[in-house]
């Protein structure tokens, strides 16, 4: 497990793209918070730390955005609004667990049962005038992910742990990646 402090947007936005430095394709993570938490800064951060330069949106209505980049693809899914669980059979799930793609799944409660297990689970929580990001392993991959995040690093966010002037996440950090496939 892996706490942070986030005291900002910026900072969100930097640890997702620390967590890019991490993501393979084949990797599922989830991402859990109260609307408003900070899941799709998380997300946008993480895609530019991917590389990918385009606008990045919530998938609150369309459910599912996908995103082409150099070598891979990623599926940000938002199952807020899903009614049913067995829906994600219609909407193409299956095809996308082919180990070419990550899937980032926010609101992953609500797929229950019809979802692949997470590798990683992450949870945004409000704490006083920021957020408070829990990370947890999952996997053997997700541990790796976890490894390589402790590794890299800090400085736009604080151990959840420590003081607000201690430690922070960075945007940059290890090239180190792992296998989800």
């Amino acid at each position: 497990m892996l706490e942070r402090y986030l005291d900002s947007a910026a900072a969100t936005e930097a640890l997702g793209a620390r967590l890019a430095s991490a993501l393979a394709p084949g990797c599922v993570l989830y991402l859990r918070g109260d609307l408003g938490a900070g899941k799709t800064t998380l997300a946008r951060g993480l895609l530019r730390g991917l590389g990918h330069a385009g606008t990045v949106k919530s998938p609150t209505f369309t459910l599912v955005e996908p995103y082409q980049l150099d070598r891979w693809r990623l599926f940000h899914w938002d199952l807020y609004r899903l009614t049913d669980p067995e829906e994600l059979e219609y909407l193409g799930l299956r095809d996308q667990l082919d180990g070419e793609a990550a899937l980032l799944i926010e609101w992953p409660e609500r797929g229950r049962g019809e979802l692949p297990a997470a590798d990683l689970d992450i949870s945004l929580d409000y704490a006083s005038e920021g957020r408070t990001c829990r990370m947890d392993a999952r996997s053997p991959a997700g541990h790796a992910m976890l490894a390589a995040l402790a590794e890299q690093p800090h400085s736009s966010a604080k151990s959840a742990h420590s003081p607000p002037s201690s430690r922070a996440i960075s945007a940059k950090g290890s090239t180190d990646t792992k296998s989800c496939s």
